[in-house]
């Protein structure tokens, strides 16, 4: 199996965020129905303005229908890995508070901190993740009749990781490649 690719970074970093990153390699083992439940009770955790949770969940796990229809949604640079996942998860953000019945400026934000919690929970269990925003968001919308207030964020692969050697190019080299980040320098300002 390719060797973890962890992050090289200048300060004491937490080990399960210097360890997680998105493997497009997947091994045959599934993940179970539970799992992806306790991945996504651990998402429910994120903090969010006026505590709205504004995000909502729509999962399949291999072999099913629904995998077949969130997969089939995938842009063509995404299938040829992701057909391999265990389990696609679509993150759905609320651009409205129906209590409030007011838009929600925050939503996005809220449900990528919602999506944070969700990889960094499923690493924390040994499974792996990859978001992907390539996909026809219209269609899945359509597909599963998305509410006007919903829109489809990013999708989600889930699964155990396998060896980058199975993989195609150009996916085998990306996955082979060490991590990089920007420098501080590039993106922080003290003032």
């Amino acid at each position: 199996m390719s060797s973890v690719k962890n992050a090289q970074t200048s300060h004491k970093v937490l080990d399960l965020i210097k360890e997680r990153w998105s493997p497009r390699s997947y091994s045959s083992q599934p993940v179970t129905e539970e799992e992806v439940l306790t991945i996504l009770e651990g998402a429910s955790w994120a903090p969010s303005a006026n505590n709205s949770q504004p995000w909502r969940y729509v999962y399949a796990l291999a072999g099913t229908p629904g995998f077949d229809k969130l997969y089939s949604a995938l842009m063509p640079g995404n299938q040829p890995w992701a057909k391999n996942a265990a389990a696609l998860v679509l993150s759905i953000g609320i651009k409205e508070l129906p209590d409030l019945e007011q838009k929600n400026h925050y939503y996005a934000h809220d449900t990528g901190m919602s999506n944070a919690f969700l990889v960094l929970q499923a690493d924390s269990m040994g499974i792996n993740s990859h978001v992907m925003a390539g996909f026809h968001k219209q269609q899945i919308a359509e597909s599963l009749e998305l509410l006007a207030t919903e829109e489809p964020l990013v999708i989600i692969a889930l699964g155990r990781r396998d060896d980058a050697e199975k993989l195609e190019e150009p996916y085998k080299s990306r996955e082979l490649a060490p991590r990089t980040r920007k420098p501080l320098s590039e993106f922080t300002k003290q003032i």
